[in-house]
């Protein structure tokens, strides 16, 4: 049984803690041993390699170098690394290192919350995407600043909101990406404000299937 750690914390208005009891659910299904935390101390008390998959769900916030490059470290040894939305594209602004290894940062959301758009599956072939069409979300639409080396799964499409950054026209935001840190392969979704948003279907899916793929 491949063994799963999702930590959870930061900003409450993500829905920590029911967000994760929720990819946790998907990570039993996939039959995962989960330990689910909420202190990021145990990023530096746990011996990390031990884990096949670690889930950041902690937006904003601040982490201290000890807790910091365990994690870094177990990655790049081969640990898989994957999230969605701000618990892992908004978590520890300062840390540049920890943004490097996750291939993007949220930078806005025009329109904030309630926006109407579509996501855009790239390949409905690929076994992330597999089966996939093109859906609708109602939610923040992350607008984010995004790591040349990812490899993208899924778009959106800008603007759908007012805003000073209309003047550059169109462009096509990663929603889904992959990457790898070292041995360790890295997945994130920007979908999942809520945890209404995270129970969308797709959503689901694109999450169980991301972790498992990003797994050791």
């Amino acid at each position: 049984m491949k063994k799963a750690l999702i930590f959870q914390g930061g900003w409450d208005g993500h829905e920590p803690e029911e967000v994760a009891d929720i990819l946790g659910g998907l990570l039993k299904e996939a039959d995962f041993d989960v330990k689910i935390t909420d202190s990021l101390d145990t990023l530096r008390q746990d011996d990390l390699t031990q884990y096949d998959l670690i889930v950041p769900n902690w937006t904003q916030g601040t982490i201290e170098q000890e807790q910091l490059q365990p994690l870094l470290k177990a990655v790049a040894a081969g640990t898989g690394l994957a999230g969605l939305h701000g618990g892992m594209g908004d978590s520890f602004r300062m840390e540049v290192d920890y943004q490097f290894m996750v291939g993007g940062q949220w930078v806005a959301h025009p329109g904030n919350d309630g926006v109407e758009y579509q996501v855009h599956i790239l390949d409905p072939d690929h076994p992330l995407t597999e089966g996939m069409s093109d859906f609708t979300v109602v939610s923040e639409q992350y607008y984010m600043h995004v790591d040349p080396a990812v490899n993208v799964h899924a778009t959106t499409r800008f603007p759908n909101a007012e805003g000073p950054y209309q003047a550059n026209g169109e462009v096509d935001m990663p929603v889904v990406w992959t990457k790898k840190w070292g041995k360790g392969k890295v997945y994130y979704c920007s979908l999942g404000h809520v945890a209404e948003v995270v129970r969308m279907p797709e959503v689901l899916e694109l999450m169980k299937k991301g972790m498992v793929w990003a797994s050791r």
